[in-house]
């Protein structure tokens, strides 16, 4: 018999712990020069997620960083603007086992070069106060009325009623920085609850998995369960994507779905199996098409002028007939979705 049947086998998916020496070196190493400021964020993001889901790392996955964090203290006095980047790499490398003890002294340099008071966000104020703390270095002094500020703005569900993605994407690091990472309780109120429930029903019917993936874990964060039409919409998120070589050099891609995803569903403790990496360089690639709804509502709303009514009873007709097929289920697994799609719709609608 001549013929000769090739079998292709999948490789064998990884848990994010087999991945994780992986993908450090291929942040560290593959994707960009540490001189560029998105290296420092895609570090930042990868070590962050890597510490606070409690990855574990050997020493020697975190060898690629060696030789930066050797020069962080020249990198921060030379690129004060960018303490925040350098100092969580540096706490995150330490904390997942990178030999050496400097970032209690660079920390205190920060606080003492006053570079948490230079901020004008009151997010980028409350990342820096967390980051100082994490060695013991206490700041709030210097702003007092810091918290009462950042629960004010998360606890006004009105904001996160309509389509602003910054709004929404403070909202999600304002409970990171509130519950340390999901360390500690935040103490959200029913206001504030509200607001992150506004967020995914705007994430699900955008198709936004990056941003709903940030709400899953929020909530779980806030001691609640996120719907479980969120939670399957971020594990079939990273079922979608793959992992692919690019020596072509393109740096614009999908990674940071794919590492929230990661994170969330590690959070959510589901399967977080995903696809091996290939040696060198890769870009990341979500395979699964996610064609929002979002878009489509909001035209059909702006379109019926002054006849627009806020009750979702008296729209709901109206507006399902002018979607596609595509857009029309998304919008109905959205109000599957959650108990809060009525009230939600009264802010929405802007009637």
């Amino acid at each position: 018999m001549s013929n000769v049947i090739e079998l292709h086998v999948p490789p064998r998916r990884q848990r994010l712990t087999e991945r994780a020496g992986g993908l450090i070196e291929l942040f560290a190493t593959h994707r960009r020069h540490p001189d560029d400021v998105f290296w420092l964020k895609e570090n930042a993001e990868l070590l962050g997620i890597l510490e606070c889901t409690g990855t574990e790392v050997g020493v020697e996955a975190l060898l690629p960083h060696q030789d930066f964090y050797k020069t962080l203290s020249e990198r921060l006095q030379f690129f004060p603007q960018y303490y925040r980047f350098l100092l969580s790499i540096g706490l995150d490398l330490e904390d997942l086992g990178l030999p050496g003890t400097q970032m209690e002294g660079l920390c205190q340099w920060a606080a003492h070069q006053r570079l948490p008071e230079a901020e004008l966000s009151d997010l980028q104020r409350a990342e820096a106060r967390r980051l100082l703390a994490r060695r013991g270095v206490d700041c709030t002094a210097a702003d007092p009325g810091l918290d009462d500020r950042l629960r004010g703005f998360i606890a006004r569900p009105e904001t996160f009623a309509l389509p602003n993605k910054k709004a929404a994407y403070e909202l999600t690091h304002i409970v990171f920085y509130l519950s340390e990472y999901g360390r500690r309780d935040p103490c959200l109120d029913a206001a504030t609850l509200q607001s992150l429930e506004y967020v995914g029903i705007l994430a699900y019917l955008d198709q936004n998995i990056d941003l709903l993936a940030e709400v899953c874990v929020a909530l779980r964060q806030a001691g609640k369960a996120p719907n479980a039409i969120w939670v399957e919409a971020v594990r079939r998120s990273i079922s979608g994507f793959r992992v692919i070589e690019d020596p072509s050099g393109t740096a614009s891609d999908d990674y940071h779905e794919y590492l929230v995803a990661s994170w969330a569903v590690q959070v959510l403790g589901l399967d977080g199996t995903g696809c091996p990496l290939p040696q060198g360089r890769a870009v990341f690639q979500q395979r699964i098409e996610q064609p929002s709804a979002l878009r489509a509502v909001s035209a059909a709303l702006l379109a019926t002028s002054e006849t627009r009514s806020c009750d979702w009873g008296q729209m709901c007709d109206y507006i399902f007939d002018l979607l596609d097929d595509d857009a029309g289920l998304v919008l109905e697994t959205t109000i599957a979705s959650t108990a809060q799609f009525e009230p939600f719709f009264e802010l929405f609608a802007r009637a």
